[in-house]
């Protein structure tokens, strides 16, 4: 069985080349394009990775990230950002991982790979 990933990217372009790319290395992707969808999706339904962006039309993947680490779900998160960095991020959702935009296709295969343990 395909491992899932669930994608918050508000920017239809890169959301789609996320899906693409990992579609091609046998990931089942789910994208929400704003926070108040990826919300709403079905809380039974658990990925083996979260991919969240940080600036939302409305709202913050950061929050997001912290309302994710609250359910105590033990998922991976990785979020990505163009504007804020690695440090950023850290202080407000300390487990998750973080890739800087633009990033390297190679550079998020790998982490995804490595985050969800399909080395």
């Amino acid at each position: 069985m395909a491992k899932r990933v669930f994608l918050l990217e508000d920017d239809e372009g890169i959301r789609q080349v996320i899906e693409l790319i990992l579609n091609l290395e046998n990931y089942e992707v789910t994208s929400f394009e704003n926070v108040e969808k990826f919300m709403a999706a079905n809380t039974n339904d658990v990925p083996d990775l979260f991919i969240l962006d940080v600036m939302l039309p409305d709202g913050n993947g950061i929050e997001v990230c912290k309302e994710l680490n609250a359910l105590q779900q033990n998922v991976p998160i990785l979020m990505m950002s163009a504007h804020f960095t690695s440090a950023d991020v850290a202080l407000s959702c300390s487990d998750a991982s973080f890739i800087p935009k633009p990033f390297d296709l190679n550079t998020l295969i790998d982490t995804v790979k490595r985050l969800i343990g399909d080395n």
